[in-house]
């Protein structure tokens, strides 16, 4: 059954009336709503495509470092993507010197990585390198878990309870029997 059945059946919604009317053009305004919100979620789907870069290789395995390198590079604008997944200007500029360096110079990884960190810096990389600058940042956290757990074992052994190891007298042993409900044999 429709809106339209019940608006009929209706006497307050007969054809011509002022309500029947209304009605009627708030579902005209509804499929309207809809037909806009179908259009708004083509457009994004299609904004969201992007700009598809096509690179020619020599070699299926300059194909697989290009993509590897992209993958480990990541982009100076966007911060927390890489190179391959990013569409700022500054991340197609990347590619293109990466293609570039790998069909002209026919450089390998550490090369074109270690051009890239003389021009950005180790922020550059995703997975930075372990050296004197940057122990803290792959070790100080393991070392602040440490520190929390032993500081946590500390606290708890101070605020801990001291028991004592105390025998029942007799008068205690009859409260407990009676307590239980009588002796266990």
């Amino acid at each position: 059954m429709t809106l339209d059945y019940f608006f009929r059946r209706s006497r307050l919604f007969k054809p011509g009336s002022r309500l029947f009317k209304s009605a009627s053009v708030a579902l005209s305004l509804k499929a309207l709503g809809l037909v806009v919100f179908v259009a708004v979620l083509l457009v994004s789907f299609t904004a969201r495509a992007g700009v598809i870069e096509n690179y020619q290789f020599d070699s299926p395995e300059q194909q697989e470092q290009f993509f590897r390198l992209n993958e480990k590079l990541r982009c100076p604008q966007c911060q927390n993507q890489s190179i391959a997944d990013s569409n700022a200007p500054i991340a197609q500029d990347l590619r293109r010197e990466v293609h570039r360096m790998i069909i002209e110079e026919k450089a390998d990884d550490d090369t074109v990585i270690q051009f890239m960190l003389d021009r950005y810096g180790d922020f550059v990389l995703y997975k930075p390198r372990v050296d004197a600058r940057t122990i803290a940042l792959w070790f100080g956290p393991l070392m602040l878990l440490l520190l929390g757990v032993f500081i946590l074992f500390r606290l708890l052994k101070q605020h801990r309870p001291e028991t004592k190891d105390e025998t029942l007298d007799e008068e205690d042993k009859a409260e407990l029997d009676k307590i239980l409900g009588g002796k266990d044999k």
